[in-house]
């Protein structure tokens, strides 16, 4: 198997994690998913923001780990988790690093959702 490949933010790629300060409630079918006043907003590069969840405030008994796996040389390997609630659509709907590279090393133990994959993502302010 190749070494994988390290990068460390930049000028040339920058990632900024700052904190979130809003109210922020994930649903699927009826069922809120997650529920957190302590979530992260990562901007890396030209992407849009993505806001992370602390594990704490997700209802991880509603979810189910895949083995669907992803690499980015900024963060580290990535994980999956899919919500049966929302059936087909949530599929892999949850990412997370569970070891990310220090450079990020703040969004270790939080997740993020794909928007589409989910019913709603409320930021209250």
């Amino acid at each position: 198997m190749p070494e994988k490949t390290i990068k460390i933010p930049g000028p040339d790629h920058p990632i900024a994690i700052e904190e979130k300060h809003a109210h922020i409630k994930v649903s699927v079918a009826g069922k809120v998913i997650a529920d957190t006043r302590e979530a992260l907003s990562l901007k890396e590069a030209s992407y849009p923001a993505v806001v992370y969840i602390p594990r704490k405030d997700v209802d991880m008994a509603l979810l189910e780990k895949t083995s669907h796996e992803t690499y980015c040389p900024y963060k580290g390997d990535c994980s999956y988790y899919s919500i049966p609630a929302g059936g087909e659509r949530s599929v892999n709907a949850i990412w997370t690093y569970e070891n990310p590279y220090e450079a990020v090393g703040r969004i270790k133990d939080y997740m993020a959702f794909y928007p589409d994959r989910v019913d709603a993502i409320d930021i209250i302010t």
